[in-house]
């Protein structure tokens, strides 16, 4: 069975008091210092690759988090429009996210949910941080130079980097340190390929830091929560990530896939001419995705070399590995959808709106207290 999701959301009341209690519990408890804070864009439904890379782990640190700790989980949509965005589509989808991590269990009344945009103090911090933060390092980025289809060494000052970059995409490492460091988070849930941007928030800390505070804490530098989960690959492409820019839509599992969806998919899903089942990721990436797939929701706790040895024992079929990764799959993704599709709609629209306003009053509060540290230390506040 898939793991038990909360029960469809407590009322704007149940939420105040739920979090008021949680913060005089943090007052006194001795593990009141952690604070986890992580952020998606909002690009619509997330996929499998979303989930198995982030979501998943976000729900099970709330699970495991100890009373005091603040959880804190933003939906970033100042990061989305360092790419053109219809505003229409991009107020659709910051909604599609909200309902998506409820869905998949996040708690309000445990975790802070909010729109990026809804605390002024992140781009606030964001300016202050980028008067000391280094262009060199900003350069070496490669946040950038994917998003223009650069090679890792390209330079800011390249003729193709200049007539394309704009300032918001070259800055958006300021922005996300800025994200981490007004919350004072001591630890941040990332994907191994956002690391390189935990590091840099990190200088982003000490720059300030020894600037303004004479080498004290006055930002602190977060810790680094790696994901257990690799990276999911396309169905189609098994050598690219899964990502919902690709033009095949067979390519992903979104979120809100039904079973028939699901077994569709799967069971289309590139492989190769070897009629049998092993693990190589270099020489059968196909094959690979698939059992990673598996082992990413095996009950057993079995790793993709083990599946891949169970079943060429039992002389498998492709076919028969398609049908057990699909089964497994249909176990925990479609109630996700189901979920999803009841916040979205529950009072009208209205809940979601009351989730990320509390969120965003919990947030707000906490970006603030770190602004008057940061304003005193600067000399813009007494």
């Amino acid at each position: 069975m898939g793991p038990r999701i909360a029960r469809l959301g407590p009322t704007l009341g149940q939420l105040q008091r739920a979090q008021r209690r949680a913060a005089s519990q943090a007052a006194s408890d001795s593990d009141a210092a952690t604070v986890i804070f992580s952020g998606i864009q909002p690009t619509g439904i997330p996929h499998l690759g979303n989930y198995l890379g982030a979501l998943q782990n976000w729900r099970r640190l709330q699970d495991e988090a100890q009373p005091g700790a603040k959880l804190l989980y933003s939906i970033v949509d100042l990061h989305a429009i360092t790419l053109p965005q219809q505003a229409p589509m991009l107020r659709q989808w910051k909604r599609e996210m909200l309902a998506a991590l409820l869905a998949v269990g996040l708690d309000p009344a445990r975790s802070s949910i909010f729109y990026q945009s809804s605390v002024p103090a992140h781009t606030e911090l964001m300016w202050i941080l980028s008067c000391t933060a280094s262009m060199g390092y900003l350069s070496r980025m490669t946040q950038w130079k994917s998003k223009l289809h650069l090679s890792d060494d390209a330079s800011a000052l390249d003729e193709k980097a200049k007539a394309s970059l704009k300032l918001g995409l070259f800055s958006y490492p300021v922005l996300q340190a800025a994200d981490i460091l007004v919350h004072r988070a001591t630890h941040v849930p990332v994907g191994e390929d956002q690391r390189q941007h935990l590091e840099f928030a990190r200088e982003c800390a000490t720059n300030f830091n020894h600037t303004f505070g004479a080498g004290s804490k006055l930002l602190v530098p977060p810790e680094t929560i790696l994901s257990p989960a690799k990276r999911i690959m396309s169905l189609q492409t098994p050598t690219s990530k899964m990502s919902k820019s690709d033009t095949d839509p067979r390519s992903r599992i979104l979120l809100t896939d039904s079973a028939e969806e699901i077994h569709k998919k799967i069971m289309a899903a590139k492989t190769d001419s070897t009629n049998a089942v092993s693990y190589d990721r270099a020489a059968r990436p196909g094959v690979a995705n698939l059992l990673e797939l598996w082992a990413s929701f095996d009950a057993r706790g079995r790793g993709p070399e083990m599946l891949a040895e169970e079943l060429g024992g039992q002389k498998a079929s492709l076919k028969d590995l398609k049908t057990s990764v699909a089964d497994v799959l249909v176990e925990e993704i479609p109630a996700i959808g189901v979920r999803y599709r009841e916040f979205l709609e529950k009072d009208g629209g209205r809940y979601l709106d009351e989730v990320e306003e509390e969120g965003a009053r919990v947030a707000r509060k906490s970006a603030d207290e770190t602004m008057e540290i940061v304003k005193r230390a600067v000399g813009l506040s007494r």
